[in-house]
């Protein structure tokens, strides 16, 4: 009987229920009414999420998802907003990807209704691919290697202006090494200094760390497959020290894996769990010890921090992010929203 005991507190703790006790969570799809493709998820509390994606696409909704409006700044149709990050139902920064001058950042400030651009690349070489906040106010914006380092982008008032980060502080980048810009999760912060950056492309897979808020990087290897259509997609970090890498290969998406890697020990090192998902995933997020997995072939989740596995949806997206609360959004092609019930 303690057994038992302790086995339903851990569930309840978990904040997800397991296929053991006969439960699983569930996607409630959101009727968006656009096809535009969401890679671009930022999850503020139940009622209220952005999402933004091709076509300049951004929407707001403030109701759980019943309904949601469009707030993208006017004039950019061609761009794709491939991340925002939203501090409140009012303030949100969002980035452009693709080469030269459309890789681009924009803040508003009062729910989309006016927005203010407030960076444009300017360098043909460069490609930027994803952006995270340490808070409010600090944050990053990644691109692809630029003259062998990885180009960084820091901002300290909240996406208002940005200032290039010395690349002195990056190791070199592997021939061909990049990073994805699938589900705006190729970088990601944990607590105030700590950041991470997923690459993949080159001869390894690999995972870079800055314990300083970005201005020094060192770089470690993990299990995953690694070429210019495969590596790490996605990372999460629960804290400082606890963090899963998820990916695989976008061009073979049900290729068998394994494409997990977990770390203990601030991503210096990374190791393959016993169990893992079939196939290629693109976005991960954590809802308390639970981590939450998703991709085109479908949605997973991990009760034991990214050790044992369960499919619990076979629909496709792209991006997935929860709240400290626990309220979990998810967003993929074909205009497809959805929250976890």
């Amino acid at each position: 009987m303690r057994a038992v005991l302790l086995v339903l507190g851990l569930l309840v703790a978990l904040a997800v229920p397991a296929s053991a006790a006969g439960h699983l969570p569930k996607w409630e799809l959101s009727a968006t009414g656009v096809t535009a493709q969401f890679r671009g998820l930022s999850a503020v509390s139940g009622r209220v999420a952005w999402v933004s994606g091709t076509q300049g696409t951004v929407l707001r909704t403030v109701d759980g998802g019943r309904s949601w409006r469009s707030v993208g700044p006017p004039g950019t149709g061609t761009l794709e907003f491939r991340d925002v990050e939203a501090f409140d139902a009012d303030h949100a920064v969002i980035l452009s990807i693709g080469p030269g001058t459309d890789s681009r950042v924009y803040r508003t400030d009062d729910a989309g209704a006016h927005w203010r651009q407030t960076f444009q690349n300017t360098d043909a070489a460069a490609f930027y691919d994803c952006l995270a906040f340490f808070d409010p106010w600090r944050g990053l914006a990644m691109s692809d290697p630029v003259d062998g380092k990885f180009r960084m982008q820091a901002t300290v008032d909240g996406g208002r202006s940005w200032r290039q980060v010395p690349d002195s502080g990056f190791p070199p980048a592997l021939p061909g090494e990049a990073g994805f810009a699938a589900s705006g999760q190729c970088v990601t912060t944990a607590g105030p200094f700590d950041a991470w950056l997923a690459t993949g492309g080159g001869a390894t897979a690999r995972v870079l760390h800055s314990g300083d808020g970005g201005r020094h990087w060192t770089a470690s290897d993990t299990p995953l497959p690694s070429s210019p259509s495969a590596g790490v997609f996605a990372l999460a970090f629960r804290t400082p020290w606890q963090g899963v890498a998820i990916g695989g290969d976008f061009a073979a998406p049900t290729a068998p894996g394994p494409a997990v890697a977990l770390s203990n020990d601030r991503g210096r090192t990374w190791r393959t769990p016993a169990q893992y998902p079939a196939g290629y995933r693109s976005g991960l997020a954590w809802r308390g010890g639970t981590v939450l997995a998703v991709g085109p072939g479908g949605s997973d989740l991990s009760p034991d921090g990214g050790r044992h596995w369960t499919s619990f949806d076979t629909g496709s997206f792209d991006s997935v992010d929860c709240t400290a609360l626990g309220s979990c959004w998810a967003s993929g092609a074909g205009g497809r929203v959805a929250r976890l019930g």
